[in-house]
């Protein structure tokens, strides 16, 4: 049985948006993990917990960006083509990349955020938390940034 490229492009965009779930789940799970356990020392923290803990969350958006514009725009694109080999393993390459952008950057955001100091700072380590989170977020930007400049270099979009 062959693949078509249709089909690799697809898995592509599948692959990322498996990427941006896992990132996002285990990222929320290290910051809520630490969360709780701040929570039952020092319950006025709900608030700021609640905010470190959801940012990894943004990579599920992300991720799901991707799979769209693939199967919206990137598979008729594919399909419309008289030879399109190559392609779908050029897009599932992409999908890949992005992945592993959006996975990795969503557990080390989790990681990041600081939510354990929360209590010892009386809160105040809240901004700097952020702050540091948002490097990690560049990552998965740029991830999305550079799969949406990878399907346009490809002429796919």
């Amino acid at each position: 049985m062959i693949i078509d490229s249709a089909s690799l492009a697809t898995l592509g965009g599948t692959i990322a948006l498996a990427g941006g779930l896992i990132g996002s789940s285990w990222g929320m799970a290290v910051a809520g993990s630490a969360g709780v356990a701040l929570l039952s020392q020092d319950p006025k923290q709900r608030k700021n917990v609640i905010i470190l803990a959801s940012l990894p969350m943004s990579r599920v958006f992300y991720s799901f960006t991707i799979m769209i514009l693939i199967i919206t725009t990137v598979v008729p694109t594919i399909n419309a083509m008289p030879e399109p080999d190559g392609y779908g393993i050029a897009v599932l390459s992409i999908g890949s990349m992005a992945s592993i952008a959006f996975a990795i950057s969503g557990i080390y955001q989790g990681s990041v955020c600081g939510i354990a100091f929360l209590s010892k700072t009386n809160g105040r380590i809240l901004t700097n938390s952020i702050t540091l989170a948002v490097f990690v977020e560049l990552v998965a930007v740029l991830g999305l940034v550079f799969t949406i400049i990878a399907l346009n270099i490809l002429k796919l979009m």
